[in-house]
């Protein structure tokens, strides 16, 4: 009877577990980023900054060619739309420091930015049309003992994509 390696999960694997494991090795290889520090990118840089700002990729620095592997942080180029750039130079101390705090090391060193679009249509997907006849009646139902006015936002932006009639492919 053969056992499972120390460590290994039994069960469901998760898809995006599984997509990582894909894509973190070819992201590192190419850009130095990994898909956590994109996933968690809006969080990281903030209200103020996370509809307009992207990260691109993280430069390290070469070894210095004498076998020594002394490590030095590297620079993060991000995109950055039009004048926010500006902000976003006065803002860059405090978002290398919460860079170096997500990643638990200084990681980053400097950041490098770069004007240009950042795709909104990826970044925050089209909110669904209000609900109309039935379905409109049926979630007002389902929201009648709620009395916190955030919490009645929340269920009707969900009972709303979630009630929404499918469209066809």
């Amino acid at each position: 009877m053969s056992y499972p390696k120390k460590g290994a999960r039994r069960g469901v694997v998760q898809i995006s577990e599984v997509a990582n494991g894909i894509i973190d090795p070819v992201l590192a290889r190419r850009a130095g980023i990994s898909t956590a520090l994109l996933g968690s990118w809006d969080e990281i840089a903030g209200e103020g900054f996370a509809d307009c700002t992207r990260p691109e990729k993280i430069v390290w620095p070469r070894n210095d060619g004498y076998g020594e592997t002394s490590y030095q942080p590297g620079v993060l180029t991000i995109a950055c739309e039009g004048a926010r750039a500006l902000f976003l130079t006065h803002a860059q101390g405090e978002l290398i420091a919460r860079i170096n705090g997500f990643f638990g090391f200084p990681a980053v060193r400097q950041i490098r930015i770069v004007q240009k679009p950042v795709s909104p249509t990826s970044r925050h997907p089209k909110r669904p049309p209000p609900l109309k006849g039935e379905a409109a009646r049926r979630l007002e139902t389902m929201m009648e003992g709620i009395e916190s006015e955030a919490l009645k936002k929340a269920v009707a932006r969900l009972g709303t994509a979630v009630l929404q009639k499918k469209r066809k492919a």
